[in-house]
């Protein structure tokens, strides 16, 4: 199976001279863990929830924020965004996949074109799904089967 089967293919991204509090946004109002930033239109990093909570404080939007808070949600996404961005095709298999996540040990892999331009994006959760899917009706069937 291909990936682009299973991908995402409704990406939210982020320019790089987007700020921490355009993807703090984002985060706080979409179920995902990863944003592609981009550079025209190409991929040029990622950044993951985990990233940006470990450069905001815990004092932001309470009533103990500080200047200084602010200051750093001003901060532009490219400052903090993984840049050696692990990618691939969207004909590469699940195998593939599986194995690019294990060698790496990164939690998502944005599927880009010949141009560089993210046109997908998968993740381990995508792929524990379709396992776990396989499973249940593999043993769904074996279940449903009368003995002889």
């Amino acid at each position: 199976m291909a990936i682009s089967q299973i991908m995402r293919r409704n990406l939210i991204t982020l320019d790089m001279d987007d700020t921490l509090a355009d993807a703090k946004g984002l985060f706080e109002h979409h179920d995902m863990h990863h944003i592609l930033i981009t550079d025209n239109g190409q991929l040029t990093g990622v950044i993951t929830d985990r990233d940006l909570l470990q450069h905001l404080s815990p004092t932001i939007g309470t009533r103990k924020e500080t200047p200084q808070d602010g200051f750093i949600l001003n901060k532009k996404v490219h400052l903090i965004m993984s840049r050696d961005v692990i990618k691939a095709s969207a004909d590469i298999t699940l195998n593939e996949a599986v194995l690019i996540f294990y060698d790496h040990k990164i939690s998502c892999i944005p599927v880009i074109d010949e141009n560089e331009r993210p046109i997908g994006i998968i993740t381990w959760r995508d792929i524990i799904k379709v396992i776990a899917v396989q499973y249940r009706k593999k043993t769904q069937a074996s279940i449903s089967q009368p003995e002889h």
